[in-house]
This record gives structure tokens, sequence and C-alpha cells, in this order.
């Protein structure tokens, strides 16, 4: 699949990387979520990136992961591989991998743990689209990173061609309105904060990559759709409807509650790879009555 802009919307799912209980990779889990997200509307698959455990998959991991989903999609949907890094070799040898593995494109995480400027910012992405054949989607979340895209330099990167959009997760929806002001009108802002889409949204982002689209993918997608239709009135009573569960599959560290909850629906198995564990006894009963609620149950 080419990516055109109009592709990259809506309820994108950052899919979980199923694994039996010793942390091994069950491919045949893989396959069937990815079924389910096709036939519930999923816009498009996120393999490998922050909620799919990246950060503890080999490369040789990594890369038959996002395989296995772009054989399963089949060109359905766009595929966009996690490859981010926090070595910007890394980050592009990832690059190079998840392209060669038939992405549409590539989601990369800014560089954690260094805290580079935002001219190491600028030179990161830069390097790598002017080296890998792929549309390249920024990743600022500075929760996890500890190093904030900001808007000017999104601007200066959004001139270069590869570099076609951002999931944008400050934690600030009006850094959407600072992105847009920068940047022309195709390059793609998506929300990567389920509880802010909405807001986000209403500020010019066209959809999200969203954790919570693992659990109920059919209404997530609805949503989205909802919202870029023009329902607005739908879009906000479902807003309403999933922000509970919004909430709790962030009461411990993502994925943990959402493959907690996917194996509660008989999704998936129990695995998570260490250091994940899996999430604590005392968050079922949360977790389980908003999928009751929610009537993913």
């Amino acid at each position: 699949m080419t990516i055109e802009n109009g592709l990259l919307r809506g309820s994108i799912v950052a899919l979980v990387t199923p694994m039996a209980e010793d942390g091994v990779v069950d491919w045949k889990s893989l396959d069937a979520l990815v079924d389910w997200h096709l036939e519930e509307g999923t816009h498009g698959i996120v393999p490998v990136g922050t909620t799919g455990e990246s950060a503890t998959l080999t490369v040789t991991e990594q890369a038959a992961v996002i395989a296995a989903v772009v054989n399963r999609v089949d060109g359905r949907i766009p595929v966009i591989a996690g490859t981010g890094a926090n070595s910007t070799q890394q980050a592009l040898a990832l690059t190079h991998a998840g392209r060669a593995a038939g992405a549409d494109a590539c989601l990369i995480v800014t560089p954690y743990y260094n805290k580079p400027p935002q001219e190491g910012l600028y030179r990161h992405y830069s390097t790598i689209a002017d080296q890998v054949d792929s549309p390249i989607v920024l990743y600022n979340v500075p929760s996890r990173t500890a190093c904030d895209l900001l808007a000017p330099t999104v601007g200066r990167l959004a001139q270069h061609e590869r570099i076609i959009g951002i999931k944008e997760a400050s934690g600030t929806p009006e850094r959407v309105l600072e992105i847009k002001e920068r940047v022309e009108e195709k390059f793609v802002v998506l929300s990567g904060e389920d509880a802010q889409t909405l807001t986000m949204m209403q500020y010019g982002a066209v959809g999200t990559i969203s954790v919570t689209a693992n659990v109920v993918p059919n209404l997530m997608s609805k949503f989205c759709q909802s919202y870029l239709s023009g329902k607005n009135a739908e879009a906000n009573e479902l807003d309403q409807l999933l922000q509970p569960l919004h909430d709790v599959l962030f009461i411990q560290t993502n994925p943990i509650p959402a493959k907690w909850a996917l194996h509660t629906m008989n999704r998936i198995p129990p695995g998570v790879r260490l250091p994940l564990v899996a999430l604590a006894k005392e968050h079922h009963a949360s977790v389980r009555n908003q999928l009751l609620k929610i009537k993913a149950l």
C-alpha cells in the first residue's frame, strides 16, 4: 500500500504483542488479533510500538512481528511499524528493517533517556528520513522519554518530504494548534493520548494511535469516524462512554492492563515480558468492571 495522507486517519491501534506466560511471542494469537481488527473496522495498525513491548523485543523479533502483521493485513489498511530507539544508528537500522518487512510507514519515538536538545532531535529524524525510503511519523511522548519534541522543531522536520505526520502525546491538547500553525495542511497530526483524542481532533488532529482500540476496536473506530464525519453529538456520547475505560487501561504501566483485559476476553495468552509483570490483583476488579460496563465481556 502506498501511504497517502488521507489514509492515516481514524482509529489506528497500537497493537499489543501476544505472548505466552514465558514471554514467547504467540504468532497464532497475533494473526487472530489482526483478523479481529480488520473485522471491527480499525483504520490502521502499529505493530511493535510502546504498547507492542518494542523495548524488550529483539531486532529479529520486531522485524518478524511487523512482517506477520503486514502479511495478515494484506494491504487492506495501513501498517505503521514502530522503529524508534535512543541511538540514531539503531533507529536507522530498525527503520530499514521495518521498511524491508513491508510496513507502509514507520513510527519513530523521540530518543529516550539521553535527553537530546531540539537540534539533536532535528538531526536524528533528518538523518533517518534522508537514508530510509519510507514515510515517517514522528512520535512525541515526553512522559516516557524525558524528551519533548517541540512544535517549532516539528515545523522544521515537516519540510522533509518523507516526514508526513506526528503522534502527539505531550499531554497538552493545545500542542495540536501549535503544530498546525507551522505545517502544511497535508501533515497529519494524530492523538497519542486516548483520553484527550476528542479535544485534539477538535483542534485539528485526524484520529488517534490508540491503546484502547486494542480492547474495543469497533467503538474506537465508530468514535473517530463519527467526529470526522461531522456527527459531533454521537462522538461526544461515545467519548463519554469510553473515558472510564481509558482511565483503567492506564491504571498500571501500558500495556499491562490492556494485555490483562485481552486475556480476560480470551483474545490472547497472559504473557508480558520482563521487566513488565502481570496486572496487580488489586486492579483486576476495576478493569473487569469497565469491560462489563462497555460490554466487552
